[in-house]
């Protein structure tokens, strides 16, 4: 008599390969997600440091106010989705800790992670050059 089918050995054998292949593609692929969110915040702030870089050409200064940028919030302005809150600050000072710089030399934004993405870190880049990503743990330049 010939018999088709799998034994629950065989069975077993599948559900096992299958859950060590996930264990080890599902931190990737969130890492993967949490680094594709991160580039929204990053092209947007660098169209922002775009915009106060024509603005300071008009003006001699830079702005913390967004809406002078034609952005409709002047305090903050969420990415489309969602994962981020910018906001423009003045910048600290590298020669002098705890200090900040003059509007007249520098602007920072500051990308702060919502929800899920939050473990990713925030983002603070200024028109001095300054990119970095900050976490609990570090300060990661990039």
């Amino acid at each position: 008599m010939n018999k088709n089918g799998f034994t629950l050995v065989e069975l077993m054998m599948v559900v096992a390969i299958l859950a060590i292949i996930s264990s080890v593609a599902l931190p990737w692929y969130g890492q993967y997600v949490q680094r594709s969110q991160r580039t929204e915040a990053l092209s947007t702030i660098d169209s922002f440091i775009a915009a106060q870089q024509d603005f300071h050409l008009d003006s001699r200064t830079y702005t913390t106010d967004l809406t002078e940028l034609g952005l409709p919030n002047a305090a903050s302005f969420t990415t489309s989705d969602g994962n981020y809150v910018v906001t423009a600050e003045s910048c600290d000072d590298p020669t002098n800790p705890g200090n900040n710089l003059p509007l007249t030399q520098c602007i920072q934004f500051r990308a702060t992670a919502q929800g899920s993405q939050a473990e990713d870190g925030n983002i603070v880049m200024n028109t001095l050059g300054i990119r970095q990503r900050i976490t609990t743990d570090s300060t990661i330049n990039f």
